[in-house]
């Protein structure tokens, strides 16, 4: 299977979002960072930013709720017919529910674990999830440097599916570029998540790149 692209907005010319929306349309899907300024240190899109991005992007959107209360949001994004919804487990109550929710709305759930969470703290609920995101930097801000400390959870995971025999989406994001990607996808990674590695280049030569590059190490 080839691996996934989703470049994400945070990158973009935020007064030019459709242009922008339309540059990385060869990509699998467009990485939303909703930011509340209270889980993470950093405000971003809020719900009415997230339903004109639905209504004008040539791809699906995979959102990344980095908020407070994802029990009671998460579903309500969901509900705007985007792609994906994947919420932090540290912000959740009920993460199970939760991600029944997403689903019934008709939208993949997704679950995301910063840095220092462990595996083992996802592990039992993973089959209630369609996708786990891996953070491989602290959420909040873009253009961090790649945290190669995160791999060991990340091929946990893959060890985990490839055990249980579960269809799950492994994401990385935080630091991917051409120096990194091969990284993760040696480690299980198979859905990439690039804000500035795309977009200070030439958006669809550097999805391209990035595709090719995790193609040669993905397993």
């Amino acid at each position: 299977m080839s691996a996934r692209i989703n470049p994400s907005i945070l990158a973009a010319d935020f007064a030019n979002f459709e242009r922008e929306l339309g540059r990385i349309a060869t990509a699998d899907a467009a990485h939303v960072d909703v930011m509340d300024n209270h889980f993470v240190p950093n405000l971003t899109f809020g719900q009415p930013m997230v339903e004109r991005l639905q209504q004008v992007s040539p791809i699906p959107l995979d959102l990344h709720l980095m908020i407070e209360n994802p029990d009671h949001w998460a579903p309500q994004f969901a509900e705007m017919g985007v792609f994906s919804v994947t919420f932090h487990l540290e912000a959740a109550t009920a993460p199970a529910t939760i991600a029944r929710n997403i689903r019934a709305q008709g939208a993949r759930a997704g679950v995301a674990l910063r840095p220092g969470t462990p595996f083992a703290a996802i592990e039992e609920l993973l089959p209630h999830f369609d996708q786990l995101l891996i953070m491989t930097v602290e959420p909040g801000f873009g253009g961090q440097s790649f945290m190669p400390e995160t791999m060991p959870k990340l091929k946990q995971a893959k060890d985990w599916a490839k055990r249980t025999g579960t269809d799950i989406w492994l994401q990385v994001d935080g630091g991917i570029s051409a120096t990194t990607i091969e990284q993760a996808a040696e480690a299980g990674a198979d859905t990439f998540v690039a804000g500035s590695a795309v977009f200070r280049g030439e958006p669809a030569e550097e999805i391209e790149r990035l595709r090719t590059l995790a193609n040669a190490h993905t397993h």
